[in-house]
């Protein structure tokens, strides 16, 4: 087991594409890091490239305190998990988990001793004379995970392991990884682009974007404290509901109105809804002073939105109820603001609820975040920007 750190690692594609700019991440010994971001982001890219199946245009990748960088794939004490399983169809399941320490020339006893523990700790000692094809999407991926615990490397890598299962397999065998992770604390990368993943499978979790991190630390953290708007978007189901306006000052202090974006500017034709801010901290308060009459946007998760006052600091919207989607003991609420439309809640379940009527929505006042304008705009109701952070520039 090792540490993994890359240091300003860069993948630059014929044409200058920049499939991954200049990251920095380092990953503890038996830590579980998941790297998160919608196609294109890059982070299967860099998994590859701490693998040796990408070479690295610029930067350093450290396993353990060996630099990797022109080391071969199989000279790097890692084992990667594809997506698609990669068995060989014509071999067993004993086979396909032995094949690689066979090939490092491993005697046959200490190879039994390997593939009959990780059989038994993957629940497939009953499998072990099947071939691929005679087994079931995730009992070909255990074997594919088997495969790789024999070896006991330094790191494992996941390739979107799961992406081939179906939605109830897929719970499954998350909870799977998940214990297996915590028995053998084995150094582990998981790439995936599916957050709920993400956010109950990893010690931490790196949000990527367009090839740079655009915030790694734990996943309540991420959920709770998102460095910017896309973070603060892509983390979280239903995704944040965001809100065009700007701050002013009145007599009764710091509120933020809503207003409408058209043309690239705000319009406010005094129909739009309007938040106290006064519930923020002193440090949060003296920090958007500063932004009083600028564009702004407002973000509320759709728990942080009620048909009924909820305990603690709230304030009421009017709006038009669109659509009612029934969960279970939840269900999601539809609505539009006067000038914002698909806005999600997602509430408790009751009855008299109907699509097409006006109604009220209370806010929790102390759950609401302020961005900066753009995609990537800054979180400026964070208590603290942390030094060792550099969230991305916004995007206006």
């Amino acid at each position: 087991m090792a540490q993994v750190v890359l240091e300003k690692v860069s993948k630059v594609y014929p044409g200058g594409v920049k499939a991954v700019d200049g990251i920095d991440l380092q990953v503890a010994d038996r830590e579980l890091v998941v790297l998160v971001g919608p196609s294109g982001c890059g982070k299967s890219t860099t998994l590859r490239m701490i693998a040796g199946l990408e070479e690295i245009s610029e930067g350093v990748v450290r396993i353990g305190q060996r630099i990797v960088n022109d080391v071969a794939p199989k000279d790097r004490d890692i084992a990667m998990v594809f997506q698609n399983y990669a068995l060989y169809p014509h071999m067993t399941v004993y086979k396909n988990m032995a094949f690689g320490l066979k090939l490092r020339g491993m005697p046959r006893g200490q190879i039994r001793q390997r593939v009959a523990e990780a059989a038994r700790i993957l629940d497939i000692e009953h499998l072990m004379d099947r071939k691929p094809k005679q087994l079931s999407g995730g009992q070909r991926q255990r074997v594919a995970v088997g495969r790789a615990i024999v070896r006991e490397p330094a790191a494992f890598l996941f390739d979107e392991p799961l992406s081939n299962l179906d939605a109830k397999l897929r719970v499954t065998t998350r909870g799977e990884l998940k214990r297996l992770h915590q028995r053998l604390r084995t150094t582990t990368i998981y790439v995936t682009h599916d957050q709920e993943e993400a956010m109950t499978l990893g010690d931490r979790i790196v949000v990527m974007k367009d090839g740079r991190i655009q915030q790694a630390d734990t996943p309540l953290n991420t959920y709770n404290c998102p460095l910017n708007r896309f973070v603060a978007g892509f983390i979280g189901t239903p995704p944040m509901n965001f809100f065009d306006g700007t701050l002013r000052q009145s007599e009764l202090g710091l509120a933020f109105i809503e207003g409408r974006l058209a043309g690239g500017g705000l319009t406010f034709p005094g129909e739009g809804f309007t938040l106290s801010m006064e519930q923020l901290s002193p440090t949060v308060g003296r920090r958007l002073q500063s932004r009083v009459g600028s564009r702004l946007v407002l973000g509320i998760r759709p728990e942080h939105l009620h048909l009924r006052p909820p305990d603690g600091q709230w304030a009421a919207i009017k709006v038009r109820l669109n659509v009612i989607e029934p969960l279970g003991s939840e269900m999601d609420v539809s609505m539009s603001t006067a000038w914002h439309d698909s806005i999600v809640a997602r509430v408790e379940a009751q009855s008299g609820v109907a699509g097409g009527s006006e109604a009220t929505v209370y806010v929790e006042l102390r759950k609401v975040h302020i961005f900066e304008p753009g995609e990537t705009g800054m979180n400026l109701s964070l208590e603290t920007m942390s030094p060792t952070t550099e969230p991305a520039h916004a995007l206006t």
